[in-house]
């Protein structure tokens, strides 16, 4: 059964950023391939994105990266696709580094909840060894689905409640 989740209060700071825009929804059919732009996905509660490799019943359902910190890498001449980090969600607005463990979100009937900050990078990877530096073990975070649904690119991603 689905939790039942509030909204932040409207008392929130008005500097609270609380909303973002999901800007790419990719995956990946097999582990150890690029994740690829699909444009919109069904996220199935308690396992993660439909046809995704890395979905399971674990702690790293659905992976989140801001598109702010992309761009910012991009500006450094790094030639990214979206999901080329490994990331699920591309969401403009949030800086989900700064938020702690137990944040949920929500987009359209979708509720996630940040269960990680940050990952190992694997070694050598493709984007480290041509830039000397990867972002996702320091941006990206991790989320587990409490609630399923569909997430298409422009919809609104906002902070429920941090943990």
């Amino acid at each position: 059964m689905a939790e039942a989740v509030e909204p932040v209060p409207e008392t929130a700071g008005k500097d609270d950023i609380s909303m973002g825009k999901v800007m790419a929804v990719c995956i990946s059919e097999k582990k150890g391939t690029q994740k690829k732009n699909i444009h919109e996905a069904h996220l199935i509660e308690d396992f993660g994105i439909e046809k995704d490799a890395h979905a399971g019943k674990w702690h790293r359902q659905v992976s989140l990266l801001s598109y702010e910190k992309i761009e910012a890498f991009r500006a450094k001449g790094a030639s990214v696709e979206d999901g080329a980090f490994g990331e699920n969600l591309i969401v403009s607005g949030i800086d989900f580094k700064s938020l702690p463990i137990g944040t949920r979100f929500r987009c359209n009937d979708v509720v996630l909840e940040l269960t990680q900050i940050g990952k190992e990078c694997h070694s050598g990877c493709a984007i480290y060894k041509a830039m000397g530096d990867c972002i996702m073990p320091r941006e990206g975070v991790f989320t587990r689905v409490i609630c399923g649904g569909t997430i298409h690119e422009g919809d609104e991603l906002e902070i429920l409640e941090q943990g």
